[in-house]
C-alpha cells in the first residue's frame, strides 16, 4: 500500500513514517504484512500528521446483536463508524447479528433501530431500509455461511470436529492442572479422508474449525499502529503434546459462530473499514486467518480504547446508567447532547469548543482516536446538556417547541388542572411555558426537573409564613407601600420590561434628604434587593423561580394583585402581633 501524503525526496515508511531503519520494506515493494489495497490520505483541512482519512468513499457497519438495549459503548461505536462513511461520502450499514438465538430477546432489534434513529444515526443500508447486499440479519443468511464454512472444508483448511463436550473438558482441566497452555489437540483433524463425512451423513453431532496457522503475522491497526508479534503462535507447542487455536466456525446446530459470520458478511457486503473496541483486537489474528483462507483482501481495522468509570472498571451494558433508553426516557437526554458526549469519549478535535452538532461532526471528523482506557465522567454529559437547553432556548425553533410540550406534559400529571387554569387566564399552557423557559433558561437541566421548579407558580400557596426581612431594619409598612404601587399597573402594561423598569426606579423611603454619594447608592440597591425579596415571598413564599419581572408577568396580574394584598395584610398582622408581644411597664399607676 502506498503512502499518498506529501511526498519529499526521501521515500518513507508507510507503517511509521520512518526511513524504512523497521524493516518493513520501500515504499515501491510489496509490503508482506496483512493490509488492504484501499490508500489512505491526510486530511487536507488539518496539520495533524497522523489522522489518515480513505482517498475514496468508505463502506462501514454498524453490527449489534439483539440481546438487549444499546449502551453508551455501542452507539459510540456506530457514531465513529457512520461519521466515517459521512465523512468520505460513502455508506453506513446496519447489520443484525442474531445467530444467537437463545440470546436474541423478542423487541430488542426494533429498539436499537428507534434508539439509533433518535440518535440521528439513520443508516443508508440495512433493515427497514433494505440495499443490494442483503439480507442485513445474519438469521436469515445460514445457507451462506454453511456454503462458505463446505468451501473451506474442501479446501482442507477447516474440518469437522466430532469430539464430546465431556472429552473437552477433561482435555482442558488437565491441561490446566499441568499447567499448560489450553486449546484443541486436533484429535478429530487426524480422521480418515471419508470418515468425517460418512458421520456428517448419518447426523453424527459436530462442530465446524478452521485449521489455525502455526503462526500469526503481525497485522496493522489504524489506531494502535503495527500490532501482534511476529510469529505469534497459533499453534502452542510443548515437548510432542501440541494444542492449537482452531476455533470453532460452525456451531453443532449449523449456525455460524461470530467469527465466520462477521468475516463473510463484511467481505460481502464490501466493508472497507472497520471500527470497534479494543475488546476485540485479540479476535482480529483470528479474522485475518479467515480472510486469508479465503483468499479475501481484510478491511482495514480499528480499535478504540474501552470506556471505564472513575474506578478504571469497564462500563456495562448491563449498568442501566449506560442504557441508552435510560438517558432518553428516564434522564431526559437530548440526542444532541448524547452524541456530542459520545464522541469525545476517544476522539480528539482541533475546534474551539467542544459542543460540536452531528452535522459538524460529518463535517470535520477524521481517525485522531486516543489509546488507552477512556474515563467517563457524566458531568460533562450535564455540561453538554445545559448548553443545547441554551442553544434550543435561544434559537426558539422545533427543539424549543419540543422541550415546551414535554415540560408541559409533566405538568399536567404534578399540577392541578383547575391550579393551572387560575394562572392561565386565555393563555395557554405552552405559552406560559414558553414564557418559563425563556426567563427561568439557565435553571434548565431536564423536563423533569424543570417542571417539578416550575410547578412552584402553578400551586396555591396555602398560608404564607412570617415575613423575614434581609434587613431587620426595614420598615415593613415602606414595603408594603413599595409592593402596593405595583397594583396600580394597568393589565395592559403587566410586562416583565415595565416591572423592571418600575423596581430600578423605586427609591428608599427618606433618599430626598438622606446622604448622597456612595452611600446613597448602597442604600438604593439594599432596598431593592429588600423589595425584591418581599415580592417574591409576596407570590411564592419565597420558592426559587423565574427573574422576578418575569416571573409577575408569568402568573399575570390578576393572581399577582391577590397574592400581593394577601401579604399586605400578613406583614400588618405581623407587626400587630409583634407589638402585642412587647413588654408592658406600669407608670403612675397605668399600664402602658
Amino acid at each position: 500500500m502506498r503512502y499518498l501524503g506529501p511526498q519529499t525526496s526521501t521515500p518513507r515508511c508507510v507503517y511509521c513514517s520512518c526511513r524504512f531503519q523497521c524493516g518493513q520494506g520501500l515504499e515501491n515493494r510489496r509490503v508482506k504484512s496483512i493490509r488492504p489495497s484501499l490508500n489512505l490520505v491526510r486530511d487536507a483541512s488539518s496539520t495533524r500528521a497522523k489522522h489518515l482519512l480513505p482517498d475514496r468513499p468508505a463502506r462501514t457497519r454498524f453490527a449489534p446483536s439483539p440481546t438487549g438495549n444499546l449502551h453508551l459503548g455501542s452507539i459510540r461505536t456506530a457514531l465513529f463508524n457512520y461519521l466515517l462513511a459521512k465523512r468520505t461520502e460513502g455508506q453506513f450499514l446496519l447489520r443484525i447479528e442474531d445467530t444467537d438465538q437463545k440470546r436474541t430477546i423478542p423487541g430488542a432489534e426494533a429498539q436499537l433501530c428507534r434508539d439509533l434513529q433518535w440518535a440521528g444515526l439513520q443508516w443508508d443500508e440495512g433493515p427497514l431500509v433494505g440495499g443490494p447486499y442483503g439480507p442485513y440479519r445474519q438469521s436469515e443468511r445460514t445457507k451462506i455461511y454453511g456454503d462458505h464454512a463446505e468451501r473451506l472444508l474442501r479446501l482442507k483448511l477447516a474440518y469437522r470436529c466430532y469430539c464430546s463436550a465431556e472429552r473437552l473438558d477433561i482435555l482442558n482441566r488437565s491441561r490446566h492442572e499441568k499447567g499448560l497452555p489450553l486449546g484443541y489437540d486436533r484429535k478429530c483433524a487426524h480422521l480418515s479422508l471419508h470418515q468425517p463425512e460418512d458421520r456428517a451423513r448419518r447426523r453424527e453431532s459436530h462442530v465446524v474449525r478452521l485449521r489455525a496457522p502455526d503462526s500469526y503475522p503481525p497485522w496493522h491497526d489504524f489506531v494502535y499502529g503495527n500490532t501482534g508479534k511476529s510469529g505469534q503462535q497459533g499453534r502452542k507447542t510443548l515437548v510432542d503434546d501440541p494444542v492449537y487455536d482452531d476455533p470453532i466456525i460452525i456451531k453443532s446446530d449449523g449456525h455460524p459462530t461470530y467469527h465466520l459470520a462477521n468475516v463473510v458478511d463484511d467481505h460481502l457486503m464490501e466493508i472497507t473499514h472497520v471500527i470497534r473496541g479494543t475488546e476485540w483486537m485479540s479476535s482480529t489474528p483470528m479474522h485475518l486467518a479467515l480472510y486469508k483462507a479465503f483468499g479475501w483482501k481484510p478491511p482495514l481495522f480499528g480499535h478504540v480504547p474501552l470506556l471505564v468509570d472513575q474506578n478504571n472498571q469497564k462500563l456495562s451494558k448491563r449498568n442501566l446508567d449506560t442504557d441508552i433508553a435510560s438517558f432518553r426516557d428516564k434522564q431526559g437526554i437530548f440526542s444532541d447532547a448524547l452524541v456530542n458526549f459520545a464522541v469525545l469519549l476517544g476522539w480528539s478535535h482541533q475546534q474551539q469548543s467542544d459542543l460540536l452538532s452531528l452535522k459538524r461532526l460529518e463535517e470535520i471528523f477524521d481517525l485522531k482516536f486516543t489509546k488507552g482506557n477512556t474515563v467517563v465522567s457524566f458531568a460533562k454529559l450535564q455540561f453538554l446538556q445545559e448548553r443545547y437547553a441554551r442553544q434550543y432556548i435561544a434559537e426558539g425553533g422545533t427543539q424549543f417547541h419540543h422541550m415546551a410540550q414535554k415540560v408541559c406534559s409533566i405538568l399536567r400529571e404534578i399540577c392541578d388542572e383547575n391550579h393551572i387554569s387560575a394562572i392561565l387566564g386565555r393563555r395557554s399552557l405552552e405559552d406560559v411555558v414558553g414564557l418559563i423557559l425563556r426567563a427561568d433558561w439557565k435553571s434548565y437541566t431536564t423536563a423533569e426537573a424543570f417542571a417539578q421548579r416550575s410547578s412552584n407558580l402553578f400551586k396555591p400557596l396555602e398560608e404564607l409564613p412570617a415575613y423575614k426581612p434581609l434587613n431587620p431594619g426595614c420598615p415593613l409598612s415602606a414595603l408594603r407601600v413599595a409592593a402596593a404601587s405595583f397594583l396600580l399597573i394597568p393589565d395592559q402594561q403587566w410586562t416583565a420590561a415595565v416591572h423592571r423598569d418600575n423596581i430600578a426606579a423605586i427609591l428608599p423611603p427618606g433618599s430626598e434628604t438622606g446622604p448622597a454619594g456612595d452611600e446613597a447608592t448602597g442604600n438604593v440597591k439594599v432596598w431593592r434587593k429588600e423589595i425584591c425579596h418581599f415580592l417574591r415571598w409576596s407570590l411564592m413564599s419565597g420558592a426559587s423561580g423565574p427573574p422576578l419581572p418575569d416571573l409577575m408577568e408569568i402568573m399575570g396580574r390578576e393572581v399577582c394583585y391577590l397574592r400581593i394584598n394577601r401579604a399586605i395584610k400578613k406583614t400588618c398582622e405581623q407587626e400587630q402581633a409583634s407589638y402585642s408581644e412587647q413588654p408592658k411597664v406600669r407608670l403612675m399607676g397605668a399600664v402602658v
